[in-house]
């Protein structure tokens, strides 16, 4: 399943970097140097044809280049989809990555964006350690089963472990 992800990331990738103008744009590029290199070894061996013709390559590239300004990239709806599929997979792909990690919590504790219910334990666990308060263990036990059933069914399930 992790290489049909990566292959899809891979897709995209090149879907996004490779651009037909640019490729073009600098296979050109190649060809305008590869001319001027025929030109210059024309002239070293006095060879009048090889520079000749090395002109109208380099000359035909440089209208090539004065051509490309008019051209469009044109990228089809499927590879644009597939492009923002890629960037959501990859927004979630990091989100997940940041949470799972502690970075989040982390970031969450430090701005103080606190849960209620985290804020409602805290604030009875308080309470329970005051001297000055008639809270017990009991009460804060009863509290946290009161407020989370996921704790109060572990509660009951290590309950039943100790008794057996």
């Amino acid at each position: 399943m992790s290489r049909v992800w990566l292959a899809l990331a891979a897709v995209a990738l090149l879907a996004v970097a490779c651009s037909p103008v640019e490729r073009i744009a600098g296979d050109t590029n190649a060809i305008r140097t590869d001319a001027q290199a025929l030109i210059d070894h024309g002239h070293a061996i006095k060879d009048a044809e090889v520079v000749e013709r090395a002109t109208r390559i380099d000359t035909t590239a440089a209208d090539i280049h004065v051509q490309l300004t008019q051209v469009q990239d044109i990228t089809p709806a499927w590879l644009s989809t597939l492009r923002w599929w890629g960037i959501g997979v990859a927004v979630a792909g990091i989100a997940f990555l940041v949470w799972n990690s502690g970075i989040g919590t982390f970031v969450r504790v430090a701005i103080g964006w606190l849960p209620r219910k985290k804020v409602t334990q805290a604030e009875l666990a308080v309470d329970m350690l005051d001297p000055n308060r008639p809270e017990g263990d009991r009460e804060y036990v009863a509290a946290m089963r009161a407020q989370d059933p996921e704790f109060d069914a572990a509660f009951r399930k290590a309950q039943t472990r100790r008794k057996a």
